[in-house]
């Protein structure tokens, strides 16, 4: 474990090297953030990640993603799986959404993770993978798939996660480090 962040009506929650708060080094090829129990103030709200690199503080690294689901309503029809086109980028800057569509009901938000590999190369792309179940503002059980790679051979040094309207009402985030061996 490197770091844990908690929401409480937070805008974002922000992973960045400081002085005295190394995120990413070249100490672990691979890094995993869990979401757990993330929940909007906002009704209705996609839940996504950025990255950047150096002090920029812009989060709009060039990425190229994908991005599929699975749902079943709580009333048991409608069930299906499915790419979604609206949610990838072909070398796209915007924020990256990991789960959509995500209720602020007391029964609804978001959990999962996100595997990014090798952040702090400064040779490679950074490619990542995610998984994210939620609880879709519709009374749909969604689980959200995205991969793809950041289109940059700089160091990562920050990751910020936020909903796409209002803010993180509660939730945990959790950064550890994954040695190869």
């Amino acid at each position: 474990l490197i770091k844990t962040l908690t929401a409480s009506s937070s805008s974002t929650l922000d992973f960045v090297n400081g002085s005295s708060d190394v995120v990413f080094d070249n100490t672990y090829p691979v890094y995993l953030f869990k979401f757990i129990n993330m929940h909007p103030a906002t009704n209705n709200v996609d839940f996504s990640f950025q990255a950047d690199t150096g002090t920029n503080t812009s989060y709009n690294q060039t990425m190229t993603t994908t991005a599929f689901y699975s749902e079943n309503s709580e009333a048991s029809g409608g069930g299906g799986i499915g790419y979604s086109t609206g949610r990838d980028q072909a070398q796209g800057t915007s924020f990256q959404q990991i789960c959509d569509d995500i209720g602020n009901g007391n029964d609804e938000g978001c959990s999962g993770f996100l595997h990014i590999f090798n952040p702090a190369s400064s040779t490679f792309v950074k490619h990542f993978i995610s998984k994210v179940h939620g609880y879709h503002e519709g009374n749909y059980a969604q689980t959200w798939f995205h991969a793809g790679y950041f289109n940059t051979t700089t160091a990562l040094t920050s990751v910020r996660f936020k909903f796409s309207s209002g803010n993180i009402d509660a939730g945990t985030i959790k950064l550890y480090g994954i040695k190869d061996s």
